[in-house]
């Protein structure tokens, strides 16, 4: 009887606590405003999977942010390429995109949907630098300060979550456009901040909202948390209900990419870390 009280009492409390965390960090953690982000994934869903709580905490109204999606596939390997473009656009809206054209699908056979390939980080930095920075060997010519449509990235990091081969290409090719902003002028910071989706041990990816204190905790001690104007790390975390809470990543999966709902995938909403919590770290690249 005292073991169901416990249990009971502790069903309570851990929830609580977590919900109370969640609005802390919501409100007193250092976030990014009024800033031009791309979120750069390698497949239809993983803005849903791995980046939900992020793109929910940047697309809130009161930052000021306007968040767009760039991905590298349409993830045609199973033949439902245009399905998953229709289903990342209502991802993307779910989520809280301003609109369809916030969401861009690239199609080059050069960035397969495929578990074995390592995508070419040059040719990822290229097509970066056409879409954001296109002017930027004319600023090189004329020894000018680099500029870009966009002042911040996010992506994976060198872990890609999942060691998926196509994740961690995005990490090499995003840091290589960012360094090639600024190549040849030693000392200059670039014009575009890259943040990286934390990679976590496989005890930790599967503990849902329990993982919260390890977050935090990996956070406090590695990141410089003084610097609010670019900070050194984030962290978002996701409320339980309500827009912005786990409820709404679990239907930007649910309803929107449906014909990736087999049977596992409820197991990863449910019990991966990554739907309640991210954690970013700025990966800090100056001109050589």
């Amino acid at each position: 009887m005292d073991s169901l009280m416990t249990l009971g009492v502790l069903a309570i409390i851990i929830p609580s606590l977590y919900i109370y965390t969640a609005s802390v960090v919501a409100t007193r953690f250092p976030t990014l405003q009024n800033k031009r982000i791309c979120l750069l994934i390698a497949h239809p869903d993983d803005e849903a999977m791995f980046f939900a709580p992020t793109v929910l905490a940047l697309t809130r109204p009161e930052t000021g942010n306007h968040v767009k999606i760039l991905c590298l596939s349409s993830g045609d390997a199973d033949g439902l390429g245009e399905t998953r473009k229709r289903e990342l656009a209502k991802s993307g809206l779910t989520l809280g995109l301003r609109k369809e054209d916030d969401v861009y699908v690239v199609e080059n056979p050069d960035f397969p949907d495929s578990m074995t390939t390592e995508w070419d980080k040059n040719k990822i930095s290229t097509l970066l630098c056409a879409a954001f920075a296109p002017h930027l060997a004319k600023s090189r010519a004329d020894n000018a300060a680099p500029t870009a449509s966009i002042d911040v990235i996010i992506t994976f990091d060198a872990g890609g979550v999942s060691s998926h081969p196509n994740h961690i290409s995005l990490y090499h090719g995003a840091k290589s456009f960012v360094a090639a902003l600024v190549a040849g002028k030693p000392g200059w910071t670039p014009p575009v901040d890259l943040y990286t989706l934390t990679t976590v041990p496989l005890a930790r990816k599967y503990t849902g909202f329990l993982d919260v204190v390890a977050t935090l905790a990996s956070w406090a001690f590695g990141t410089e948390m003084k610097n609010k104007k670019r900070p050194g790390g984030l962290v978002f975390i996701n409320g339980i209900a309500g827009t912005g809470g786990i409820t709404t990543a679990w239907r930007a999966m649910v309803t929107a990419h449906k014909s990736q709902m087999v049977w596992f995938r409820y197991g990863w909403i449910t019990l991966s870390r990554y739907m309640y919590m991210n954690d970013l770290k700025l990966d800090k690249i100056q001109g050589r």
